[in-house]
């Protein structure tokens, strides 16, 4: 419960800090974010470290002939001219139906309202797949899952000192963030990308002390300088995240976390 708590608070921080309105609940083990501005939430979503993917889903109630037409309307447009489908349905709860019934009926209303560009069923290589979640009273129909870091929520694992000076000490603390992690940073690197995965990222001056107990010290180094640091100066664990990383592997990792995490006007 406190990582589901700790995760929401989160989820709602980021979405905050990127200026997303949006109202965030939870239920039936899966958090429900309705906001007017789908992809801003997807892009700010993403950078919340606990969240393995996402989708943008319809919603509808579990009435049989309300989630048939749902889907229906919902695949026009999304199947072209002689491609495949398949449904994909998950059912959780007390209803007059199996997911076998969901898979075969909305299966057949979607055959039935893409008639007009050949639409046929291919279970098993599908150029296009449509799920359907049954929860309770109210059903979700989505095209996809986006995919997300994972990892653990952001402060669940308690506080590190990463030393970052440059692009591999950037990574090394990103992906000790992704462990859940707080970071408390300080060098001469520009920290701006890790802001945008935490809001509220400390960065320490040379020399200064975050003034809270840390469980560790964190360094970028490649295996060959570990050597360089004197591991038994500290009373508490160095990591070194990215020791077995080349720098071509620590570069493609750079450029995809400033890529997605890019402001929209960049």
């Amino acid at each position: 419960m406190r990582f589901e708590n700790r995760l929401k608070d989160n989820i709602l921080s980021m979405l905050a800090h990127d200026g997303v309105e949006a109202i965030v609940s939870m239920r039936d083990a899966r958090y429900f974010i309705e906001a007017a501005d789908a992809g801003a939430a997807v892009a700010s979503l993403k950078k919340v470290f606990g969240i393995a993917s996402l989708s943008v889903a319809e919603t509808c109630s579990s009435d049989m002939e309300e989630l048939k037409r749902a889907a229906a309307e919902y695949s026009r447009g999304r199947i072209s001219q002689g491609q495949s489908f398949a449904v994909k349905a998950r059912r959780e709860g007390n209803h007059p139906y199996t997911s076998m019934d969901v898979g075969r009926e909305v299966g057949s209303a979607i055959f039935e309202a893409n008639a007009d560009v050949g639409a046929r069923v291919d279970l098993t290589n599908p150029d296009a797949v449509f799920y359907v979640e049954v929860r309770g009273k109210s059903a979700y129909i989505f095209g996809s899952y986006v995919k997300c870091h994972a990892g653990l929520p952001l402060g669940t694992q308690g506080r590190v000192i990463a030393e970052a000076d440059d692009d591999r000490g950037i990574l090394s603390a990103w992906l000790m963030m992704k462990r859940g992690c707080r970071a408390y940073v300080r060098g001469k690197a520009d920290f701006s990308v890790l802001k945008r995965y935490d809001p509220r990222l400390k960065v320490l001056g040379e020399g200064e002390e975050p003034g809270k107990k840390v469980m560790g010290m964190v360094f970028g180094a490649p295996l060959s300088g570990v050597g360089a640091i004197d591991v038994a100066s500290y009373d508490v664990p160095v990591f070194f995240p990215t020791v077995g990383m080349t720098d071509d592997d620590v570069a493609q990792m750079m450029a995809m976390i400033e890529r997605e995490s890019a402001p929209p006007s960049a």
